[in-house]
């Protein structure tokens, strides 16, 4: 790629870095990643990535920028309120970088659109905020050979990791087998988020997303780095691959693609 006098300058703290250079900038212009939320997690994720100069990104959505969103929903605007969240990213990441092309799905993601959205995709990025979409996007990517790049964020923590089984690595189901009853986990609107939070863990999958694109550096693969903003602590979980799970073991009964219902949580919390 003949890089312009102004991709030079605006890549130039890229370029010169001697692990990505001039030919890992060519790399991550060519590459292309889907974001699955432009929310807590999608936002800083998409920032980063589009300043980065990533050269087709897509992100699916099917929500509306609520008043309640902008306290950690950095792509968005009080003027965007009301707006669908994939056309208010659309307009801020243009204007980050206008050599990005942006792809937005303002639709549900389901068992039977999610191959034919992710299938020119390089990588994947989950910043879903429900236990359905999380188990549909992890099962798509093991059928579809990609890497994904998982964040999950409640009240002051947050937690990220890459599954690569396709490279040997777990999927999402070796670290949760089975998806909770609806309830049993609390969600971000009903327990809270501190808003920085989505930040760090948003940042850290752009960071993992660049790391894949280069082919640089230790991957998360099989560790689940763990974040406690009350604490500033970072702490780390291995993840090993269960021989037993149902979609990526050695005798998987899982051979397509669902859409999940979580069932009625039996314990009240």
């Amino acid at each position: 790629m003949n890089f312009t006098e102004e991709q030079i300058m605006r890549y130039s703290r890229h370029i010169i870095l001697k692990e990505v250079g001039g030919k890992g900038q060519d790399k991550i212009c060519k590459a292309k990643v889907f974001i699955m939320g432009a929310g807590g997690l999608g936002s800083p994720a998409a920032l980063y990535l589009a300043a980065a100069g990533v050269g087709t990104i897509g992100i699916a959505d099917d929500d509306v920028v609520d008043l309640s969103n902008l306290q950690r929903q950095v792509l968005h605007a009080t003027s965007d309120v009301g707006k669908a969240k994939v056309f208010s990213a659309e307009e801020t990441l243009s204007a980050i970088n206008p050599n990005v092309k942006l792809i937005a799905y303002k639709e549900r993601v389901t068992s039977e659109n999610v191959r034919e959205i992710i299938r020119d995709y390089d990588t994947v990025l989950d910043g879903s905020d429900n236990f359905p979409t999380r188990y549909l996007i992890n099962d798509a990517c093991f059928f579809a050979k990609k890497t994904l790049i998982s964040g999950s964020i409640l009240r002051f923590d947050g937690q990220v990791t890459v599954f690569k089984p396709h490279a040997g690595g777990p999927c999402y189901r070796c670290l949760y087998p089975e998806i909770p009853p609806a309830g049993f986990v609390p969600s971000c609107s009903e327990a809270g988020i501190l808003g920085p939070v989505a930040g760090t863990i948003g940042v850290l999958q752009a960071t993992e997303a660049l790391k894949e694109i280069l082919g640089i550096g230790d991957q998360l693969i099989g560790r689940l780095s763990v974040f406690d903003a009350l604490n500033s602590t970072f702490r780390e979980v291995k993840i090993r691959k269960d021989p037993d799970c149902e979609l990526c073991g050695d005798k998987a009964s899982i051979t397509h693609l669902v859409d999940y219902v979580q069932a009625p949580c039996a314990i009240r919390i």
